[in-house]
């Protein structure tokens, strides 16, 4: 595996960190923070996103086992179990929550208008009512946004780059997602590149499967896989279609291509849960979420599985290896 940036692990990385915090208010109150995030605790992608965070508030002067308590939530991505966890992590009153995508986000603010959450990821905040403005969310949420819709049209572009025989390609989306406006935004750019987009409107797995193989039915098909906490939960599932059917894959996450999957575009997560750790510093020394901007990403990556696109019989350009910043062999 060649790797451009080098993953953290939940307890390395942070501890790494540790000795640079002892200089820091030791002995004085110790704050409680809780992390919800919709993955299991052996998700190997999100003990690198929440180790980096753990890392960042060590640097920022918050030890782990010192001046800070820590309470994990991996929850997994069903909404009921997500929903057990928020009300069970509300009743302990941490000083701030860390939680991940819309679901979690949503769940919290059914247990609490008042506890300081600070989001590393959601798709549109303002749609979904967790803020008023970006530049001043206004009530107890603040944090960061998963993507600008504007670059889902990549997705696209990467398609056609990386598989140039492709002239259709299914949208996969969630129902109640941000996957609708990710889709506009690719219809838009298809003419451009003399593609057929159809979006697939699905979240259970029978749904995924079906649709997927009939689309593969024709010639020529890829495959675009939109943000989605559905989606992120069948990531293998997923994966081991568009192996199946021989389709071409653009996914939005890393995990996917870690999986098996072809190639990915999306934000990089654990840019996002550093810089979540600066708000939660923020607000533990007396600043209000409300007053905290939501902010756009700042960092993205691309991600290539070299040998899943060997195994589609795929001759991968120079062009692509050069926007790389990951390539899995």
């Amino acid at each position: 595996m060649i790797q451009r940036r080098k993953f953290i692990t939940l307890l390395g990385g942070a501890a790494a960190a540790w000795p640079l915090a002892a200089r820091a208010q030791q002995g004085g109150r110790v704050r409680r923070i809780a992390i919800l995030v919709p993955a299991a605790s052996d998700d190997p992608e999100f003990q690198a996103r929440v180790g980096a965070f753990l890392q960042e508030l060590a640097q920022l002067g918050w030890a782990t086992g010192g001046n800070l308590q820590v309470d994990p939530h991996w929850a997994g991505a069903n909404p009921a179990d997500i929903r057990w966890h928020a009300a069970q992590l509300v009743a302990r009153r941490p000083d701030v929550i860390l939680a991940h995508g819309r679901l979690t986000v949503s769940a919290m603010l059914q247990e609490t208008r008042s506890l300081p959450i600070v989001f590393a990821t959601t798709a549109d905040p303002i749609a979904d009512g967790f803020a008023e403005t970006l530049a001043r969310p206004g009530g107890n949420v603040t944090g960061f946004m998963s993507f600008e819709f504007s670059f889902s049209a990549k997705w696209l572009e990467l398609l056609k780059e990386i598989a140039p025989g492709v002239t259709r390609a299914a949208v996969l989306q969630a129902p109640n997602s941000a996957g609708s406006s990710q889709f506009a935004v690719i219809q838009a750019m298809a003419p451009a590149l003399r593609m057929d987009v159809r979006p697939l409107n699905v979240s259970d797995d029978a749904a995924i499967e079906r649709t997927i193989a009939e689309f593969a039915r024709s010639p020529n098909g890829g495959l675009i896989v939109t943000a989605g906490a559905p989606f992120a939960a069948r990531r293998d599932l997923i994966v081991k279609l568009a192996r199946q059917h021989k389709l071409p894959a653009v996914y939005y996450d890393r995990a996917f291509v870690a999986a098996g999957g072809l190639i990915s575009y999306g934000i990089y997560y654990v840019d996002q849960y550093r810089r979540a750790a600066g708000y939660v510093d923020r607000i533990l020394r007396g600043e209000k979420p409300g007053d905290l901007p939501v902010q756009a990403p700042t960092k993205y990556e691309l991600v290539l599985n070299l040998k899943t696109a060997k195994a589609l019989g795929l001759e991968v350009r120079a062009n692509v290896f050069a926007l790389a910043t990951e390539v899995i062999e």
